[in-house]
């Protein structure tokens, strides 16, 4: 459902809620001062007294009690909310079409509310029908009442500060939610990216630690060739790198908006050169120089397919996040029954009822949040899917989804660094028993032994448990020195000689 306001006093459009001036009354006795009423197509509504939000939030709270998160657990939608307001309030006044006092104080508001204040009056459902719509009149109610309170007006008196008239001037939630969301999402890919960098670190760290520590790799969880711990760990690291550039690439395709297209991309009731002005105070207040306006408003107003893109990529971040927690608790996995070639940081008794065990519980809780990030994928497609004709219904179950796997990952990866990565040391001593025991070394062997020779060595090795390498010198297979040669570090793991 979009609200679309143009001129000061354009009539809504068709099964629209738009809340019209009528005074501020308060109720009698029991409940007096607790209460103002407001009125809006449907009737009277009460709202609290001391609220800043009105008839249509009040609405909405009533309608959908969903999740019981309100827009108030989502601070960069806020902050975002406030800025695209703002940004419009200052290009109205300078297309001619909102009064500047008006403008001023609409944009002390939002200023006010991208500083933290009134965090607490965005009071609706983060689910909700309407595209957005209850997202958007929160946003224009609370600011329309704190500008009144700036211009030593009440609370209410919507004559002089009216929600649609003046707040949403030019806008309609459809081209104000989608652009608040994006705004807000690229805030949240700058903290996924910076926790990304501290764990990428963190793996290049240990990489350089462990560059001499000599172990066997593995395929199919079997004994393949050596290498060392710090090759596997810079793997990690590598991984990670990959990540932060695509998630880079997925951000800025955020940056293409479609405000000033009000309800389908029309631009309806927005005036000439609004939708430039709006952007540029965007820029402005975001300091995001790469925000522009799509080519195409109609087709940005109803394609979500960025949301998708962004979706992808996260879920490519969770699946390859899992997999480093996979093998963080495989290599940790024991420490005697297991393979016990790295010791995690022991965060907490393991057991209520065996002395001693310690868990990976830090890989095992970010294995949960890509578990649920690869799900929310899931929520996000459907939701993309569902769109019909010139709009997406389902933005706001696609911005609950990303943004909370983008805090989940931020803050899950903030804990695997800081209370697990840092802190892992190996086992010296296991890796060198392993690599000295595996038939694994034999393939450094195969080319001066042939293929033949040399599975013939493995196997016997492994039957009997005899090092391979002392059958080789009991068969006089090799010289010492060549021995010596072939199983030195840089020729076992491609590292080049010290």
């Amino acid at each position: 459902m979009s609200l679309t306001s143009g001129n000061q006093r354009t009539a809504p459009a068709d099964h629209e809620h738009r809340t019209e001036h009528r005074h501020p009354t308060e109720h009698r006795h029991p409940t007096e001062h607790r209460h103002r009423t407001e009125h809006d197509m449907l009737g009277d509504v009460d709202v609290p007294a001391d609220a800043y939000y009105g008839a249509h939030t009040a609405r909405a709270v009533a309608n959908f009690p969903i999740t019981g998160e309100t827009l108030a657990a989502r601070p960069h939608l806020i902050g975002a909310l406030a800025a695209v307001k703002q940004a419009a309030a200052r290009a109205n006044a300078e297309v001619g079409a909102l009064d500047p006092a008006l403008a001023s104080a609409i944009a002390d508001a939002c200023a006010e509310i991208r500083g933290g204040a009134l965090r607490e009056q965005f009071v609706v459902d983060l689910i909700q029908g309407g595209a957005g719509t209850s997202t958007n009149m929160n946003a224009n109610e609370v600011i329309a009442n704190r500008a009144l309170e700036l211009l030593g007006r009440h609370r209410g008196e919507y004559e002089v500060v009216h929600p649609l008239d003046h707040v949403n001037l030019g806008q309609s939630t459809n081209d104000v939610y989608p652009t608040a969301v994006k705004l807000a999402l690229d805030t949240h890919i700058a903290e996924l990216l910076v926790a990304l960098a501290g764990l990428r670190e963190a793996f290049a760290a240990k990489a350089a630690e462990f560059a001499d520590v000599l172990k066997m790799g593995r395929t199919q969880l079997q004994d393949a060739v050596p290498m060392t711990l710090g090759q596997e760990f810079g793997a990690f690291a590598a991984t990670l790198a990959e990540d932060e550039q695509r998630l880079s690439e997925a951000r800025l395709l955020l940056h293409e908006l479609n405000l000033g297209g009000t309800a389908i991309g029309t631009g309806l009731n927005a005036r000439p050169g609004y939708r430039e002005r709006a952007i540029a105070y965007l820029r402005r207040l975001t300091g995001m120089a790469t925000l522009v306006s799509s080519p195409d408003l109609i087709e940005a107003t109803q394609d979500v397919g960025v949301f998708v893109q962004l979706s992808g990529v996260l879920k490519r971040i969770a699946v390859k996040l899992s997999k480093i927690c996979n093998d963080l608790r495989l290599l940790s996995s024991g420490p005697q029954a297991g393979l016990g070639e790295i010791d995690l940081p022991a965060r907490q008794a393991g057991s209520s009822i065996m002395p001693g065990k310690v868990n990976p519980v830090i890989p095992e809780a970010v294995n949960q949040i890509a578990f649920e990030v690869i799900g929310n994928d899931v929520t996000v497609t459907l939701a993309a899917e569902g769109g019909q004709l010139q709009l997406n219904a389902f933005e706001p179950v696609i911005y609950r989804s990303l943004s909370a796997g983008l805090d989940h990952l931020t803050a899950g990866i903030g804990v695997l660094t800081e209370h697990c990565v840092r802190g892992i040391t190996a086992n010296r001593r296991r890796l060198a028993q392993t690599v000295a025991a595996s038939t694994g070394v034999v393939t450094a062997l195969s080319p001066a032994l042939g293929y033949e020779t040399a599975c013939a060595i493995a196997l016997e090795a492994h039957h009997t448990g005899r090092p391979a390498l002392d059958l080789v010198r009991e068969r006089e297979l090799l010289t010492e020195a060549e021995l010596r040669e072939l199983t030195t570090p840089a020729s076992l793991t491609g590292l080049p000689a010290v």
